[in-house]
């Protein structure tokens, strides 16, 4: 698993396409910058790891765009030390990125295949998180609440026990809309009834699917 001088070279040209895309939070930048994003690939991939694409990473999943990953963090405005809940480990990218920013990272993925592959491949490079395997839609509310949450796979609505998890005043970053585009939405807890919500433009994820997890 080396990170070679040509791998960091690919990752600040990538940075510099992201500034150039209106990314803005230098330490989520720096964080990209630092990341060797080819090891979340297969072997066949790796040439293309520093494109600004979504790749596919197995069990009908995919690693996130950049841009995007970078702009949901951005929304997020994650600050060290807080408790972080994400829903989608996927193939760990984000949670990595969540992670440097020095956040205490929850995150939950309903395959079991990637849950396993992650919660293993993940501290091998150096991210250390929480790993749980389960349905997202219902969240960690043992461990609730939480400062922010991030929602990395689309939702066809706002899922209200993931706002019951927010602490007040506490940011959710999600993606809503049924089919293949949704609309980025941040959602601010006020107190316990109300939020305020503001969107920020399209995106396309794989579906986030309600009470199903895979036991491969």
């Amino acid at each position: 698993m080396q990170d070679t001088f040509r791998h960091k070279g690919l990752r600040k040209k990538l940075v510099e396409g992201l500034i150039n895309k209106g990314i803005k939070n230098k330490h989520v930048l720096n964080a990209i910058n630092s990341i060797p994003r080819h090891l979340f690939l297969d072997n066949a991939l790796h040439k293309f790891a520093y494109l600004d694409k979504a790749f596919p990473i197995g069990n009908q999943q995919t690693i996130s765009q950049p841009y995007t990953v970078a702009f949901q963090t951005e929304l997020l405005n994650v600050k060290a030390h807080e408790k972080v809940l994400e829903i989608g480990t996927g193939s760990g990218y984000q949670a990595a990125v969540l992670v440097n920013l020095q956040a205490d990272v929850y995150s939950i993925e309903r395959q079991k295949e990637l849950y396993l592959r992650t919660k293993e491949f993940l501290p091998k490079i150096g991210f250390s998180c929480n790993f749980f395997y389960g349905d997202g839609y219902k969240g960690l509310p043992n461990f609730a609440p939480f400062d922010k949450i991030i929602v990395t796979c689309g939702a066809p609505f706002v899922p209200k026990n993931l706002i019951k998890q927010l602490k007040i005043g506490g940011l959710m970053v999600a993606p809503i809309g049924q089919g293949n585009t949704q609309v980025m939405h941040l959602i601010e807890k006020i107190d316990d009834v109300k939020v305020s919500v503001s969107k920020h433009g399209n995106f396309s994820f794989v579906p986030m699917l309600n009470n199903k997890q895979s036991k491969q």
